[in-house]
């Protein structure tokens, strides 16, 4: 596919993952705020009310209230949240298949990881997205879905295994949008096979005059709540590829699993701050401080070595001249010549002598982590890759 096209499918679709991402996780935060807010109601409210909340916005006075099961009777407008939900996954799924699928070479096969065909990642990626929903779900439905406190740390662990096989697998890159689209898999799947059909059968008991099975709701409620644990896991997956520190780390799966503990430990810390009035106003601080406690040794583990690659002479500007053009300008260049490229990527052009001196430290931590060249397609050895950074090492860039 001409690069052009690819560049401008991936803008849009972006831009419309962006806008409907925004929209369902907005959605879904604030319906856990109103649950988490909900108080006995105060005054004479119709019957089956289990919680009500007040609250002013935009210049207005609004009043919510939330049924244990159902109203007597259904409203004659219902409103339903599932659109948001399903456009946020169909365009990460459209994404997926135009940039890590469809360029599977570039951006998710690493040969130094697994000597991997195009299409063997491909099904690879496509059978991690089903079994991770499935064995998911599976847990959930099992005995020991009935309690969190044993279900949460069995999920945890369940995806520490998957976020070590995926770096194992895959380039770091790949890997980490890989293990995100998985975890949306299971948000947006929850939304699909149990949330909604769980409100639908709501709908047709009270149709139908029958008495609603209180199940639906219950067995709803638990998906949404693992929904809102699993969200700034996968909003750190899907930013990670702009911080190659990241995928790029010699133990990158460490890293993976210790952003997404922090995202989760971090939300758990903001759902306890919902029902901070059951505690007289206190939250416990222990999910915050181990959160932030994380991104410190995340932090910490990626603060790269000093020094020079083993003892490496420093070359002369011809010679780093030489590698960088052989190896980096196909990519890095005003217009490259590398199929898949349309722009240098982060906009880096090394294609004159002044170009190089001008971004030899912005060039540094990407050939650290080697992820530069992408997926080493231009064959860059390891003593060419040691020469380069000798040179920016020893200030020649200078």
């Amino acid at each position: 596919m001409d690069a052009f096209l690819i560049e401008w499918l991936a803008l849009i679709g972006r831009w419309v993952h962006l806008i409907t991402g925004i929209a369902w996780i907005g959605a879904s935060f604030y319906f856990v705020w109103l649950d988490n807010h909900l108080l006995a109601p105060a005054g004479k409210s119709p019957d089956g009310v289990g919680g009500e909340l007040w609250a002013v916005h935009g210049g207005g006075f609004y009043h919510s209230q939330k049924y244990r099961v159902a109203p007597a009777s259904l409203p004659g407008t219902l409103h339903w949240f599932y659109w948001e939900a399903y456009s946020t996954w169909l365009s990460g799924m459209f994404l997926l298949c135009l940039m890590y699928y469809g360029q599977a070479e570039i951006y998710l096969v690493d040969a130094r990881v697994a000597a991997l065909s195009k299409p063997a990642a491909i099904v690879i990626g496509l059978a991690f997205l089903a079994g991770t929903w499935l064995l998911y779900d599976a847990l959930c439905r099992s005995r020991l879905g009935r309690d969190d406190r044993w279900l949460g740390p069995v999920l945890g662990i369940g995806l520490a295994i998957e976020a070590y096989a995926l770096c194992h697998i895959f380039s770091g890159r790949g890997a980490f949008i890989q293990f995100g689209a998985a975890l949306g898999t299971i948000m947006v799947a929850n939304v699909f096979f149990v949330i909604i059909p769980g409100q639908r059968e709501l709908v047709k008991a009270k149709m139908a005059n029958r008495e609603p099975d209180p199940v639906h709701g219950l067995r709803g409620k638990q998906r949404s709540v693992h929904n809102t644990y699993l969200t700034l896991p996968v909003l750190f997956t899907m930013i990670s590829n702009h911080y190659a520190m990241t995928y790029g780390a010699r133990h990158n799966w460490l890293v993976l699993i210790g952003m997404c503990l922090a995202g989760a430990l971090i939300r758990t810390w903001f759902v306890a701050r919902h029902k901070a009035h059951e505690r007289g106003g206190r939250t416990p601080a222990w999910p915050a401080v181990w959160g932030v406690l994380s991104i410190v040794i995340v932090a910490i583990s990626l603060v790269p070595a000093r020094g020079s690659p083993g003892n490496v002479a420093p070359a002369n500007f011809a010679q780093i001249e030489s590698i960088v053009k052989a190896r980096c300008v196909p990519c890095h260049s005003a217009v490259p010549t590398q199929p898949g490229f349309m722009s240098p990527p982060k906009g880096i052009e090394l294609d004159t002598p002044q170009h190089i001196i001008d971004n030899a430290l912005r060039t540094q931590p990407l050939l650290i982590s080697h992820t530069m060249p992408p997926g080493n397609l231009t064959g860059m050895t390891e003593e060419e890759r040691a020469a380069l950074l000798t040179w920016i090492d020893h200030g020649a860039h200078r």
